[in-house]
């Protein structure tokens, strides 16, 4: 890797340090703590960051507490009073089934005076699975696998998980009723919507069982008669925004895709780089996201628009990936190889691509890194991009030029960092 290669690379890695430490729960937990009430203090929670979220509670919290919280195998951290189980995810398993039932247990019998603090962060509704009536395990992973696939959004595929849970929905701050509830979230969904974070345990939910019959037939999800029935029904409602039994629930946004990007474009020009922030729910194709932003990107270093290199653009949100070929998929990585793919070289580009949870589709690995060499570097070693473009192998084909990510569980989620640097 030349000198110049290595300078951009260390500023997008460090662009993308900047967005993850903005995220981390010890900076957002203590700035936004309940006050205490004269009962018991309940703490569950579920998500990739939960756990890292329960120490931090744990750390800022002066008296007594007890609880428990679920995250996903390997983001444990250990906790003094709270209990940390893993489980699962992006498909639920048994553990994280009898993760959902212990909260509940925790929850059981509170009286007014009580207090539950809720910690939310993406992944939940794969780590807090209770299936409805009518619904074993084996269907809800399946149901599960069959979104993670079609190319449905975040906020289809929670449409879909909440009715088909006893626990989503609103119906986990139901369960807490009479005691007062705050959930403290850590946003990982386009726009912040906070029925889709985790799907919306303890926050009213506006969409219905016709409305998750609905994607569940345009993506040609296999259900059971059963299912179907009871969807058709409206058997499986959720809580509804106006229902009493939310009146003593408060939701806190602490950390969001923006405040990342934010994050990110200060360090930016704290090293003299200038920066302009595209939007932190961009959706759609992650391929097409690719040629999108290649668009953008050679306006800027050809026409000097919308903003003058030298100077990085930033985005976030969460894109996906309609699996057709062999491949683990992957949102950031295979939207780096199709922007890689149409620059096509293009001199003074570099970029990187990542899950700010250290997670990027089915692979352990955080995203990749792109310089203006990459395709030459993939020639040299008879490595055909679009090959692994239409495989949807994008994992692969970086990890064989060496330029993966690896972070490791990040103990925090706010969906995916992107950034394009482009030289003078």
């Amino acid at each position: 890797m030349s000198s110049s290669e290595l300078m951009h690379t260390q500023f997008l890695s460090s662009l993308f340090d900047a967005a993850l430490d903005v995220a981390q729960p010890n900076k957002c937990i203590p700035r936004h703590l309940p006050t205490k009430t004269s009962g018991k203090t309940i703490v569950i929670g579920a998500g990739k960051a939960s756990a890292a979220m329960a120490k931090a509670l744990e750390e800022s919290w002066d008296g007594p507490l007890t609880g428990t919280v679920v995250t996903r195998y390997g983001y444990a951290v250990k906790c003094d009073h709270i209990k940390i189980l893993e489980a699962a995810h992006p498909v639920p398993d048994e553990n994280g089934l009898n993760a959902a039932y212990a909260i509940l247990d925790e929850v059981s019998g509170l009286s007014e005076e009580d207090q539950v603090i809720v910690l939310i962060s993406g992944g939940g509704s794969a780590l807090m699975p209770c299936p409805v009536d009518g619904v074993s395990l084996k269907e809800k992973q399946e149901i599960n696998q069959a979104l993670l696939k079609c190319g449905a959004n975040i906020v289809e595929m929670n449409t879909v998980r909440r009715h088909l849970s006893k626990i989503k929905g609103g119906q986990l701050a139901a369960a807490c009723f009479p005691a007062k509830v705050m959930t403290l979230l850590i946003s990982d969904v386009p726009g912040d919507d906070l029925p889709s974070i985790a799907s919306g345990p303890t926050v009213g939910d506006t969409t219905t069982c016709a409305d998750a019959l609905t994607i569940i037939d345009k993506y040609s999800i296999p259900i059971s008669d059963t299912v179907r029935a009871n969807l058709q029904a409206g058997n499986y409602e959720t809580i509804k925004p106006d229902d009493p039994i939310l009146k003593n629930c408060e939701n806190h946004l602490i950390a969001t895709p923006q405040m990342a990007l934010e994050a990110a474009a200060k360090r930016a020009k704290n090293l003299g780089i200038k920066s302009l922030i595209l939007g932190d729910s961009i959706e759609g194709e992650a391929r097409e996201v690719g040629k999108v932003m290649a668009g953008i990107a050679k306006q800027v270093r050809t026409f000097k628009q919308p903003i003058e290199p030298p100077c990085v653009l930033l985005s976030g949100g969460e894109t996906t990936v309609t699996i057709k070929g062999n491949g683990v998929g992957g949102r950031n990585v295979e939207y780096l190889l199709s922007l890689a793919i149409q620059l096509a070289g293009e001199k003074g580009i570099s970029a990187i691509a990542c899950d700010t949870d250290g997670v990027d589709g089915a692979a352990e690995l955080a995203g990749a890194l792109m310089t203006d060499k990459t395709l030459e570097l993939a020639e040299q070693k008879s490595i055909k991009p679009s090959d692994y473009l239409d495989n949807n192998d994008a994992h692969t084909f970086f990890s064989k030029l060496g330029i993966s990510i690896d972070t490791g569980p990040t103990l925090t989620n706010v969906n995916d960092f992107r950034a394009i640097f482009i030289d003078k």
